[in-house]
C-alpha cells in the first residue's frame, strides 16, 4: 500500500509467477464477460497529474449525476439476466461518490450498502454476510476491497471510475474471479468515457488477453481473439470508439510516447531511463524500438540535449532486433565486451567468442564483414562506440533485456562450441552466423526453411507455425506442430523422399552423426519485421510416413516449455 517494490527484498527476482489468463484456463479462477458500456461523462479535458486524474474533479463529476446514475442501472438490467442473483462491487471514486451510489440503489429498490477504509471491523463483516445471503445486492467501494478480501460469491463488478494502475485494476476484477459453487462467470460493467490522452485503456486489455503479439486496434476490431477460454469482451459501440481513438493518441503513438517522457519524471517521481520508462508503463519493447530509439524520443520529448551521431539510422533499426535477446551467456557476454571495446582491440578471441561477436555484428550491420569495410569483426564493434549516446542505449537495452529473462536456459550440445542455447530466441541472421553458416567474408542467400551445415554435421530446421498464403506458397505450406510435449510432427519440403540423401540422413541420422536443431516461431512476422525463432533443442528421428513431402516425428531431447507448448500444439490453440 505504501506504493513501493517488495522485489529488492528478494534480489529483483521473481521466482515464480502466473498470470491472469493462464489461472483463469487451468481453472484456478472463474471466466469472465466483461462488457464496455458508453458512459457519457467526458474526462478528456479533466487535470491529471502525477500519474492521473484528479480525485476531487472525478468526485464532483460522478457525485450527485443521476443521469450517469441511471444509466448504470439500466446497464445492469441489460447485461444481468437475473438481478436478484446478483452479489456485486462496485468501485468507486471516493467516500462521497461510495455513499451517493448506495443511496441511489436504495432509493431505486436495488439494496445496498457503502465499505471505506474508515468502516470497522464490525461493519464490514455485518455488510459481507448481508451481500453472501442476499440481504442486499451490492457493496459500493473505495481503497477497499482491493486485495486480500475473500468473498469467492460476488459474480458481478462494476468499475465506476476509471483506474489509473494496471495493478489495482487487476486486484479489483480479481475480487470477483474466486469460484464458487453456483457461479457461472463473473459479469464484468466497465463505464468507458472520453479519456485523458495519458490513461491507458490499452494495458488493461491486455492483461486480460492469453496472447497479446497483436496490435490492441487489431484484438478490437477483430472482437478480442485471443482471451482465455469461456471469457468474452463485448464493447458497445461508442466505448469501443473511445478506445481506439484514447489508443491512437496514448501511449501507442508516437506522439503519445513522447508526451509520456516529457512528463514522465513529474508524473512518478523517477528518473526518465529506458528501463524506468518500460517497466512503469508495462510496455512492449518492440511497441517502443518500432517508433524509435529511446534517446531521439526523449529528444524529442525535450529531456536531453540534442545530438547528432553518423550510425544513428542503422542503430535505430538494430535496437529493434536487440529488443528480442533473451540468452544469458551472449548478453554476459556482450555486457562485459561493450563499455570496454577499445581495451579489446588486441585481444585473441576464441571460436565460441567470435561466433558470438559475428551474432551481433550481424543484428546491427545485416552485411558482411567484409563488405561492410571492415579489416575484422572488433573494429565493426569499435566503431558503433563512436556513437556514444545510442551505444550506452544498446548496453542500457542488453542489461534490461537481461533483468527480464524468466526462463531457464541450457546449453546444448552440437558438437562445437555453438552460443545457441536451449529455448532462447534468435532471429535467422543470429542463429546462422552462430552455426558458421554467415562468415566475416560473407553471407550466403537461404530461402529455404532447412539447411544442411556439413561440415557441422548439423541439420537446422526453422519452422513456422502459423503460415498465411500470402507469405507461403501451396507447396511450402508445411503441416507442423507438437503432439505432445516432446513429440514433433513436421513436413519435409515437397521434393523431399524416403529415397533421397536429404530423407535418408533424417531418418539415418543418428547412425551418421548428424544433429536435427529444431527452430521455431508462430508467425512469420511481428512489430518490428521478421520474427525470430525459439530454439526448441535437438531431436531424434522416430517415425515418417509419406514421400514427396515426407511427414515426420522427431522426439525432442528435452521437453518444450508449457509458456512454447501452448502456441506449438494444434488442439490447445485451437
Amino acid at each position: 500500500m505504501d506504493g513501493k517494490s517488495i522485489l529488492e527484498y528478494f534480489d529483483n527476482r521473481i521466482a515464480a509467477e502466473i498470470r491472469l489468463p493462464e489461472a483463469i484456463e487451468r481453472k484456478l479462477l472463474s471466466t469472465f464477460q466483461y462488457f464496455g458500456v458508453s458512459d457519457e461523462v467526458n474526462l478528456s479535458s479533466l487535470k491529471w497529474a502525477h500519474g492521473g486524474y484528479d480525485t476531487a474533479e472525478l468526485e464532483k463529476i460522478y457525485t450527485g449525476n443521476d443521469v450517469r446514475s441511471r444509466q448504470i442501472i439500466s446497464s445492469l438490467d441489460r447485461y444481468c439476466t437475473d438481478l436478484d442473483t446478483v452479489k456485486g462491487l462496485g468501485f468507486c471514486v471516493s467516500i462521497k461518490h461510495a455513499e451517493y451510489m448506495s443511496n441511489f440503489f436504495n432509493k431505486n429498490n436495488i439494496p445496498s450498502a457503502a465499505l471505506t477504509a474508515d468502516s470497522d471491523d464490525v461493519l464490514r463483516n455485518q455488510v459481507k454476510q448481508q451481500l453472501v445471503s442476499g440481504k442486499i445486492r451490492f457493496i459500493f467501494v473505495v481503497d477497499l476491497y482491493n486485495e486480500g478480501v475473500d468473498i469467492p460469491e460476488i459474480n458481478t463488478i462494476m468499475f465506476l471510475r476509471p483506474t489509473v494502475s494496471l495493478t489495482v485494476f487487476l486486484q479489483q476484477l480479481g475480487r470477483g474471479l474466486r469460484l464458487s459453487e453456483g457461479k457461472d462467470c463473473l459479469t464484468v460493467l466497465d463505464f468507458i468515457g472520453q479519456a485523458n490522452k495519458k490513461y491507458s485503456f490499452e494495458d488493461k486489455f491486455k492483461a486480460l488477453l492469453s496472447n497479446t503479439g497483436h496490435g490492441m486496434q487489431k484484438e478490437i476490431k477483430e472482437g478480442f481473439s485471443n482471451l482465455p477460454r469461456g471469457c468474452f469482451i463485448s464493447l458497445e459501440k461508442m466505448a469501443s470508439e473511445y478506445i481506439l481513438d484514447n489508443i491512437k493518441k496514448a501511449l501507442g503513438s508516437k506522439t503519445g510516447i513522447i508526451a509520456k517522457i516529457a512528463t514522465f519524471k513529474e508524473d512518478t517521481n523517477l528518473e526518465p531511463t529506458l528501463a524506468n520508462f518500460v517497466n512503469h508503463y508495462h510496455m512492449d519493447l518492440k511497441d517502443l524500438y518500432s517508433k524509435d530509439s529511446f534517446s531521439r524520443l526523449c529528444v524529442e520529448a525535450e529531456v536531453i540535449k540534442e545530438f547528432k551521431e553518423k550510425d544513428e539510422e542503422l542503430i535505430k533499426g538494430a535496437l529493434a532486433r536487440l529488443c528480442r535477446i533473451d540468452s544469458r551467456r551472449w548478453i554476459e557476454f556482450l555486457i562485459d565486451l561493450l563499455p570496454n571495446i577499445d581495451s579489446k582491440v588486441d585481444r585473441d578471441f576464441d571460436g565460441f567468442e567470435l561466433r558470438m561477436l559475428l551474432m551481433f555484428h550481424y543484428t546491427i550491420r545485416q552485411k558482411s564483414v567484409e563488405d561492410c569495410g571492415f579489416k575484422n569483426i572488433v573494429s565493426s564493434i569499435k566503431a558503433l562506440s563512436k556513437n556514444s549516446i545510442l551505444f550506452k542505449e544498446i548496453i542500457e537495452l542488453l542489461k534490461y533485456r537481461f533483468d527480464k529473462i524468466d526462463f531457464i536456459d541450457e546449453v546444448v550440445s552440437l558438437g562445437f562450441d555453438c552460443p545457441l542455447d536451449l529455448h532462447c530466441t534468435y532471429s535467422r541472421d543470429q542463429l546462422l552466423s552462430a552455426v558458421d553458416f554467415y562468415t566475416v567474408e560473407k553471407m550466403p542467400a537461404m530461402m529455404e526453411g532447412v539447411k544442411y551445415i556439413k561440415d557441422k554435421k548439423l541439420d537446422i530446421f526453422l519452422i513456422t507455425l502459423n503460415k498465411s498464403d500470402k507469405d507461403y506458397s501451396p507447396t511450402t505450406m508445411y503441416d507442423d506442430y507438437s503432439i505432445n510435449e516432446t513429440l514433433f510432427h513436421w513436413q519435409s519440403q515437397s521434393t523431399t523422399s524416403e529415397g533421397s540423401d536429404t530423407g535418408t540422413r533424417y531418418i539415418n541420422h543418428k547412425k551418421m552423426g548428424v544433429n536435427i536443431a529444431l527452430f521455431v516461431r508462430e508467425f512469420n512476422s511481428d512489430k518490428v519485421g521478421a520474427a525470430a525463432y525459439t530454439f526448441l533443442g535437438v531431436a531424434d528421428y522416430v517415425t515418417h510416413e509419406g514421400t514427396r513431402p515426407m511427414s515426420i516425428t522427431w522426439k525432442l531431447i528435452k521437453p518444450i516449455p508449457a509458456k512454447f507448448y501452448k502456441k506449438t500444439n494444434k488442439l490447445i490453440a485451437g
